[in-house]
């Protein structure tokens, strides 16, 4: 049996492990060993195991890791997110259909500092969804806004998903986050197209609602304006080049820390912070261990190399290839969360995209695009599950009925990408 048929067969088997249940760090450290055992030996197999998590966890690089999720995780036990509402419901709130686009908003600029989707479509999920209800609001527009719109938690910078890519590529993360920026609101005004679109078509969605007043939003609005300086110091200043990543990722960390002292959080959920912190940390850099010897495994098979030989003599042209990928992207998506797709498959096919002559930096912010539509495709679509289990009496159902319109939103932006990269490479461009 030939070595890249035995990494083809690593692959089938780390992909099935996942689908079966299994973590995708064990599911990837299994099928790495394995595999390196059967093509060296048991020897071969020792060496990796003790060289392979050393290297992975051992670069500094890697500290951004901890203190962008530090960031998220104290901005939202400061309580920012009412303010942030707040804000975006004064601004819009008087427009039909104007909490659902407040609830965008806000998702967009909490995703700003949070950086996970989870935690921005539990955190608004809270807030926006029982707002929606109040006025009247069908829960199938509602709770699909917010949780469509959290997705923008791994879009927009500081996405901790583009700081896993640029480590497994070696990709810039400042770049990364700068061509981050024109997608991520591309992806609001498309989602702001979808409840404009959805309410115009099924009125009966806004059947009983309301016009809600935002005065009172408009006098708590202040209380946005220190989550939205905290952005923009972090990312205005790696984007300037006065910080580079890991100083950018301990400012933003340092400077969440301060604002949940300033907003008087408790001892509790300072404790809780740090705890979280030190899990969701402790869970990525696990992965990245299973990762580095599932990756070292499909290096010594070759199998990248034929698979790239095998595109290139396909004869297919690159835009055919790539809408391949992509649409494998998006059933692969279905069944496993965006994070695991990631780990799993740009190992294989980020060789392949760069061969066909396409930007490195622009093939992780379509990687990303696509993870979004994972993250609300059935039947996995774990921010559809986030948003049931912070939302009382919700169906599921409801929450997959009206999530439509925002898949068919991302489906329009993965095409505008495709077809104008410069949309992604105008401001890496300008740096």
């Amino acid at each position: 049996m030939s070595e890249p048929v035995i990494g083809l067969i690593g692959f089938g088997g780390a992909l099935l492990m996942t689908l079966l249940g299994v973590p995708v760090g064990i599911a990837m450290a299994v099928a790495g060993v394995v595999g390196f055992g059967v093509l060296r030996g048991l020897f071969g197999a020792g060496y990796i195991l003790g060289t392979a998590p050393f290297g992975a966890v051992f670069p500094y690089s890697l500290s951004v890791v901890p203190m962008f999720v530090a960031m998220g995780v104290f901005a939202a036990r400061a309580g920012i997110s009412r303010g942030l509402f707040d804000l975006a419901n004064a601004a819009v709130g008087r427009i039909r259909g104007g909490l659902a686009l407040a609830s965008i908003g806000a998702c967009a600029l909490f995703s700003a500092i949070c950086g996970s989707s989870l935690a921005t479509a539990a955190t608004m999920g809270r807030i926006a969804v029982p707002e929606m209800r109040r006025a009247g609001y069908a829960d199938s527009i509602s709770a699909a806004t917010v949780a469509a719109a959290g997705t923008l938690g791994v879009l927009i910078p500081p996405s901790v998903l583009l700081v896993i890519y640029a480590l497994l590529t070696e990709t810039s993360i400042g770049a990364l986050f700068a061509g981050a920026l024109i997608p991520g609101l591309l992806a609001v005004l498309l989602y702001a197209a979808a409840v404009m679109i959805s309410i115009r078509l099924r009125p009966g969605l806004l059947d009983r609602a309301r016009m809600p007043a935002p005065e009172e939003s408009t006098k708590r609005a202040g209380g946005a304006m220190p989550a939205i300086l905290l952005f923009v110091v972090v990312i205005g200043g790696l984007y300037m080049g006065w910080f580079s990543p890991t100083e950018a990722a301990s400012v933003g960390a340092v400077g969440a820390f301060a604002l949940a002292l300033w907003r008087r959080a408790s001892l509790t959920d300072l404790k809780e912070a740090a705890l979280e912190t030190t899990r969701t940390s402790a869970m990525i850099f696990f992965i990245l261990i299973g990762a580095a010897l599932f990756n070292f495994f499909l290096e010594g098979t070759g199998l990248s190399r034929m698979l790239t030989g095998w595109v290139t003599e396909s004869g297919l042209s690159p835009t055919a290839i790539m809408l391949i990928i992509l649409l494998f992207y998006i059933i692969l998506g279905c069944f496993m969360d965006a994070l695991s797709m990631i780990l799993l498959t740009v190992p294989v096919v980020f060789p392949i995209v760069t061969t066909l002559g396409y930007d490195p930096i622009w093939f992780g912010i379509m990687v990303v695009s696509v993870a979004e539509i994972a993250l609300i495709t059935p039947p996995i679509g774990i921010n559809l599950f986030v948003i049931q289990g912070v939302v009382a009496n919700l169906r599921q159902s409801d929450v997959m009925r009206g999530v439509v319109p925002f898949i068919a939103a991302d489906v329009v932006r993965i095409l505008l990408l495709l077809a104008f990269p410069s949309l992604v490479l105008f401001l890496p461009g300008l740096r």
